[in-house]
């Protein structure tokens, strides 16, 4: 996606795409060929009306009584997002976390490759992560120029986090996905974005306790 798009685009419809293409690849593999956005709306829990103004926004999509080709929007958001190519990913941090961001089958599925795994701990380094062998963290800058690599990915001890992130700043990384439960500073020209479960959980949990308000007080 070029930056002159990514300035037109408003920054909410950005996040509710790869929300909507991971429900349309579902429904393909389901063997649905069309979809209303009303249907589209129910299964990710964004107004249908805001799902038709989202798309608005790169082009005419769908027909009126017939709804979205499902494969040809998932074609369409995959090109808007970048996913319909291959990205590289640096991972750094080889323990449990990591293991499991490594191992997990969405990023291939939508054309992110863990191709370097790097790792401190000499007990990790050498030992193989699915089809990748753990390297030393001191090779971090070799392996992003030779592999071409502008993702990063942060899965370490919290008090690690910020060192991680100033190297991968240093060998060219221009976008990093931090799993760290701390506030991670980067350089001008670095997009971070952080990914905390027990953030997500506690906004849940805001969901959680109204809920049970509005039981407790139709119970009254």
């Amino acid at each position: 996606m070029t930056a002159q798009v990514e300035r037109r685009i408003p920054e909410g419809v950005i996040e509710r795409l790869p929300l909507y293409l991971n429900v349309l690849i579902q429904l393909r593999s389901d063997g649905v060929a069309t979809v209303s956005s009303a249907r589209l709306g129910g299964l990710t829990d964004v107004n249908p009306a805001q799902i038709r103004r989202d798309l608005t926004h790169f082009g005419s999509f769908g027909q009126r009584g017939i709804g979205y080709d499902v494969i040809s929007l998932i074609d369409r958001i995959q090109r808007i997002l970048g996913s319909d190519h291959t990205h590289r990913l640096v991972l750094v941090g080889a323990g449990n976390l990591g293991s499991a961001i490594a191992g997990y089958n969405g990023l291939r599925k939508h054309g992110f490759i863990v191709s370097s795994i790097l790792d401190v701990d000499p007990a990790k380094i050498g030992k193989r992560i699915g089809d990748v062998i753990v390297q030393p963290l001191d090779d971090l800058e070799r392996v992003v120029a030779e592999q071409q690599i502008s993702i990063g990915v942060i899965a370490v001890p919290p008090a690690a986090a910020q060192a991680v992130a100033d190297q991968l700043a240093a060998a060219g990384i221009r976008v990093m996905l931090n799993y760290s439960p701390v506030i991670v500073k980067v350089p001008a020209g670095v997009t971070l974005h952080n990914t905390d479960p027990v953030q997500e959980l506690l906004h849940t949990l805001y969901y959680l306790s109204r809920r049970e308000d509005d039981t407790a007080s139709s119970a009254l």
